[in-house]
Formats: C-alpha cells, sequence, structure tokens
C-alpha cells in the first residue's frame, strides 16, 4: 500500500467511526476485538496506551509468576491474567489493566469478552502519563470496589499497595528495593521487591 493510498484509508475510516466522546461499549468492542493496540474507553473518549517497553513487560512477567506460584499453594481458585483483557468499571469505561486477579473462578464478574470488576489490579506506570495510574485509576478502581490496587512505578522504583477501605484507598505501603512486599488481601504472600523491578 502507497503512502496516499494509506493516508486515504485513513481519512475513510475517520469519516465512519464515532467521534472523540460518542464511542460506545459497542464500538469499543468492535474495534479492540480487532486491534493488537492498548486502547481504552473513558466516557467515551479512546485512550491509546504506549506500547509497553522492554522494563515494562519484564516487571509484569515478574509479578505474573510470583503471584501464579502463590496461587498454586495458597489461592488455588483464583484467576489470574495479563493484559489485554478488558475490565469494564461502567458502562462507557472500559480498562487494560496490567494484571487482573479474581479470588474466585466462579465469581459472576468474570466473562470471557471483558470482566465486570476485579479483586486485584495491578498497574506499571508509563511515564509518558503517570497521573494516568497514580490519580485517574486509583478513583475510577476504587470507585467500581476493586479491594487492592497495586502501583508499580520503575523510575522511582517502588511499589506501592493501596487497600480499599470504604470507597477510598488507603496505603498499605510503598515498597522499595531491599524491602518485602505484603497483601492485605493475598494473605501470606511477602515477596522481595528487588525480584519484581530487577536491577
Amino acid at each position: 500500500m502507497t503512502t496516499d493510498e494509506t493516508t486515504q484509508l485513513l481519512y475513510d475510516l475517520a469519516a465512519v467511526l464515532p467521534q472523540q466522546g460518542r464511542w460506545t461499549a459497542a464500538d469499543y468492542t468492535w474495534l479492540t476485538d480487532r486491534t493488537n493496540h492498548l486502547i481504552e474507553l473513558a466516557d467515551g473518549r479512546l485512550e491509546v496506551l504506549p506500547l509497553p517497553t522492554e522494563q515494562h513487560q519484564r516487571i509484569v512477567l515478574a509479578l505474573y509468576r510470583l503471584l501464579y506460584a502463590f496461587m498454586l499453594t495458597a489461592a488455588p481458585d483464583g484467576v489470574l491474567l495479563v493484559a489485554p483483557m478488558r475490565l469494564r468499571l461502567a458502562p462507557n469505561r472500559y480498562r487494560k489493566p496490567d494484571l487482573i486477579y479474581l479470588q474466585s473462578a466462579t465469581d459472576p464478574r468474570r466473562a470471557d469478552a471483558h470482566w465486570d470488576g476485579a479483586d486485584l489490579v495491578i498497574e506499571v506506570i508509563s511515564p509518558s502519563n503517570p497521573d494516568l495510574d497514580r490519580i485517574t485509576k486509583r478513583h475510577e478502581y476504587a470507585e467500581r470496589g476493586i479491594l487492592e490496587y497495586w502501583i508499580v512505578a520503575p523510575h522511582d522504583a517502588t511499589l506501592t499497595i493501596l487497600t480499599l477501605r470504604g470507597s477510598t484507598y488507603t496505603e498499605h505501603g510503598t515498597f522499595r528495593r531491599g524491602t518485602r512486599a505484603t497483601s492485605p488481601l493475598l494473605a501470606g504472600l511477602q515477596f522481595d521487591v528487588q525480584a519484581v523491578l530487577g536491577e
């Protein structure tokens, strides 16, 4: 396809796709079923996330391995998934957390196309928009009733674990290299933060 043909295709698509602010859940699902880009929906607006870096991926995979090993013995009924699983927070609000966890495989919030909630959500902060994870998603996940939210900040080498108290999160702890993180939700879990963050 030539550059002119590509440009024309983009103009044609823009003419038939919804405008920002008018995307519905059905539109969003249709689009995200057809692309491998990380796209979230926030009140009718599409938000395109940056593709993860190698460091981001290493952290996500380290957390997955750690939590999966914990689940094998301490929480065998749980379900743990990695992005890009869709998480519906409201009728026109979908996020794609780096990791999401439910304590029970029979939880009615679990579905094949998307989950309608979670017990634990983990986000690794992107340096291009740290406020999205620290502020916006913190509010959204609390509002949805997600019991625990972990925020990993590679740039300052921290892992913050938030627990839901009423309708807001309180900080269980901010853990750094050389410390061991714990989780109120996952009783008995302790891990070296260095193993997650790497060198």
